[in-house]
């Protein structure tokens, strides 16, 4: 091994490819300043299950995001995704 380690999506823990979205876990509307590194259609999944309100409540814990039913599937689904992968992302209902 070389040493260098492999940076990784927040949400689904693939590797990330060449394009890289920061996500607020709290939302700057919500006080929130950290960001972390997730894929575009990773980051357009969170925002189109979740108000900021929402994303506020959970805060940094991609654990409980997983847990949501919807974005559950969505983590199996794209799972074996190459990190480039892009699709069009359904609005929030």
């Amino acid at each position: 091994m070389n040493g260098t380690t492999e940076e990784r999506c927040w949400l689904c823990t693939r590797p990330l490819g060449r394009r890289v979205e920061q996500h607020h876990p709290v939302p700057k509307s919500r006080g929130g300043r950290t960001t972390v590194p997730v894929h575009p259609i990773c980051h357009r999944t969170l925002h189109a299950r979740f108000s900021n309100a929402e994303l506020g409540k959970i805060g940094d814990d991609p654990a409980a995001l997983a847990a949501d039913a919807e974005v559950g599937r969505f983590l199996g689904w794209v799972a074996r995704k190459p990190p480039d992968f892009h699709a069009p992302t359904r609005r929030k209902r």
